[in-house]
Order: structure tokens, then C-alpha cells, then sequence
């Protein structure tokens, strides 16, 4: 029997071609906003914040494609590709502009074979997907756990303390911010169905609650949270 020969090898150039693409689309697609538009002044709503948000869940996809067999090549530039329209696009519209500019991109760039081409595409659609993972093929399943798992932890508990300051919050209000983390880290852990990514999400969640722990303990008048189930 032969060894299969797989064509849909992403170099390391390539990727940081594309990665260099992603980061000026996203750029570009606020340069022309003077007010700040769509709510820009919120970090997570800047060109910067989605960039370093789609590198954090590149690397969290590709770990967990590695570990539940998933088209690595697949998930990493799906991954990247993921949120490329999210500045321009209404929320409901980003995931099918995302795909048409990977595929314009996949198809201009290098000789991918077109079923690479579609599986990358396909999950950059499918990324926003509400229903069950089982529905979706696992490279999509990889993508869609890993967009999830950066909402929680310590990215996730960094974002909702930054967004105290601008809503001039005071610090008494941390508690309540790191619930609104824990309870959208239950919710992600409910929802992600890998051996991987149920992993991942426990450890980021006991992260948090001890935070959150550390907070009940210097900050006096700070109501504990006794109902966290980690």
C-alpha cells in the first residue's frame, strides 16, 4: 500500500504571508473610521485586539487539532482567517465575508488544491455556528472551540477588567466582572465537546476561580461567589 502524499502543505513562509495579510486587512478596515466607529474604543472592537485575538486562537486550534486529528494545515490558516471581515462586516455577515476573502486569497496565493481551498473556507463560514459541534466537520469543531476557549481565562478576565475603566467602574466591581468570566467559561465548557478543549477550558476556569478567590481575600466588602462548580 502506498503512503498518501498530502498536497495542502502550508510552509512556514506561507503562513507568515498570510498571517501579514490578515493583519493588515483588519488595519485597513478601520483607517477610515476618524470617530472610532462601531464601538473602536473598546479594546476587543480595535484592529489590534482582533489580530492578537485570531493569533491566540490559531495556536489554541492547532493544539487542538493535534490532539484529536484534525487537518492541521486546515484549522491553522481557518483559524487565522477566521474574524478577517469582523471590522467591516455586520456580526451576522463577518463569517461569509471571512470566507470569500480566504478563498479569494487561497486562490490567488500558491497552487492549494481546491478541496484544501474549500475545506478552509467552509469552516471560516461555519465558525459562528450555534448548534451542536457534531454537526460540523472536526476542523471546524477544532476552530469553533479554540474562538470560544479565548473568551475565557485570562484573556477573558484582562478584557472585562479593562472594561471597567471604561464604563468608570470602581474596583469593587471586579467580582462581579470575573462572575460574568466564570459563567461564560461554564457556558464554553458545556458547549466544546473535545477530550482537548474540555481540557483546556478546566484548567482556564480553575485559573479564574482562583482569581477570583484572591480578589474575596484583599479586597474587603467583596461578596464571595459560593455556587462555582470548579
Amino acid at each position: 500500500m502506498g503512503v498518501e502524499i498530502k498536497e495542502s502543505d502550508v510552509s512556514d513562509e506561507e503562513f507568515e504571508e498570510m498571517k501579514r495579510f490578515v493583519s493588515d486587512y483588519l488595519s485597513a478596515s478601520v483607517e477610515s473610521e476618524s470617530d472610532g466607529g462601531r464601538m473602536r474604543w473598546y479594546p476587543w472592537h480595535s484592529a489590534e485586539y482582533r489580530f492578537n485575538h485570531t493569533l491566540n486562537v490559531v495556536e489554541l486550534a492547532t493544539e487542538i487539532a493535534s490532539r484529536e486529528g484534525a487537518d492541521p494545515d486546515v484549522v491553522r490558516v481557518a483559524a487565522l482567517f477566521h474574524d478577517i471581515a469582523k471590522l467591516e462586516a455586520e456580526q451576522d455577515r463577518h463569517a461569509d465575508e471571512g470566507a470569500r476573502v480566504a478563498r479569494e486569497y487561497l486562490t490567488a496565493h500558491g497552487e492549494y488544491p481546491q478541496s484544501f481551498v474549500d475545506q478552509v473556507t467552509q469552516s471560516v463560514r461555519e465558525h459562528s455556528y450555534q448548534g451542536p459541534l457534531s454537526d460540523v466537520s472536526l476542523e471546524t469543531q477544532c476552530l469553533i472551540e479554540a474562538d470560544i476557549l479565548d473568551k475565557i481565562g485570562a484573556n477573558g478576565a484582562v478584557l472585562m477588567l479593562l472594561r471597567m475603566g471604561y464604563e468608570s467602574r470602581t474596583h469593587m466591581d471586579a467580582g462581579e466582572m470575573i462572575d460574568r468570566v466564570l459563567d461564560r467559561g461554564h457556558d464554553a465548557s458545556r458547549r466544546v465537546e473535545s477530550d482537548a478543549a474540555e481540557g483546556i477550558a478546566h484548567q482556564r476556569l480553575k485559573r479564574v476561580k482562583w482569581f477570583r478567590e484572591w480578589l474575596e481575600g484583599e479586597v474587603p466588602g467583596l461578596e464571595s461567589r459560593d455556587d462555582d462548580p470548579v
